[in-house]
């Protein structure tokens, strides 16, 4: 007897998601050398155009690649890290988000004063999610120093921990799995309103903190 024919939707790999980063200062930055570091491709971009990231791209490719914010915001998950004032501009014009990933990786405080921003008594990442309205938005990668976040996740024999948190089930296992892939212990702070309180520096207790997990 003939063999059957091989059931090609079982056998078809999922396309890998892309991801996008807006703004590349220290936390963006960090980030990209910590996707480069495990391999994964992404595109980075900032307010000032691809050919100032010339440096960042050479020192990160062929994983990393320099582009414009509107490319960058088109990726199945968007890491967003920008001054805080600078939130409306960089992420005005954008298009609808189709409920995609954006990840809230911004602290409501700007260098070199770390003057705290004038929140109202709300939620920094509630205030972040009137910016990409249609995303379901994770906050993540903010807690941790840049050279932490894009060093080794190893330490003392464990993981260093990454905090996350959002309202979107399926967008926070994409981000827990994404953490897991990098080589941190992620741990799921719960929803926004919860998790954001806890990272949101300043504020919150857990900013800072370079927590191991080990076994």
């Amino acid at each position: 007897m003939a063999a059957s024919p091989p059931d090609h939707k079982f056998h078809r790999r999922r396309k890998p998601m892309s991801i996008g980063i807006i703004g590349a200062g220290n936390i963006g930055a960090a980030f990209a050398r910590a996707l480069a570091r495990a391999g994964i491709h992404a595109a980075i971009s900032n307010s000032r155009g691809p050919e100032t990231l010339a440096a960042l791209a050479a020192e990160l490719q062929p994983f990393v690649t320099a582009t414009t914010v509107e490319a960058a915001a088109k990726a199945d998950i968007v890491l967003v890290a920008v001054p805080w004032s600078k939130l409306p501009q960089a992420l005005s014009g954008l298009p609808d988000w189709h409920s995609r990933i954006v990840i809230d990786a911004n602290n409501p405080i700007e260098a070199p004063l770390f003057k705290p921003a004038a929140l109202g008594g709300r939620l920094s990442s509630a205030i972040f999610s009137e910016f990409v309205p249609g995303a379901r938005v994770v906050k993540a990668f903010n807690h941790l120093q840049p050279h932490l976040l894009s060093g080794n996740p190893a330490a003392e024999g464990g993981k260093r921990v990454l905090f996350y948190s959002g309202d979107d089930a399926s967008a926070k296992a994409r981000i827990g799995a994404l953490i897991e892939r990098l080589g941190f212990f992620g741990i799921d702070l719960g929803p926004l309103a919860l998790g954001g309180s806890l990272v949101q520096f300043p504020g919150g207790p857990l900013p800072a903190l370079n927590l191991v997990k080990f076994g």
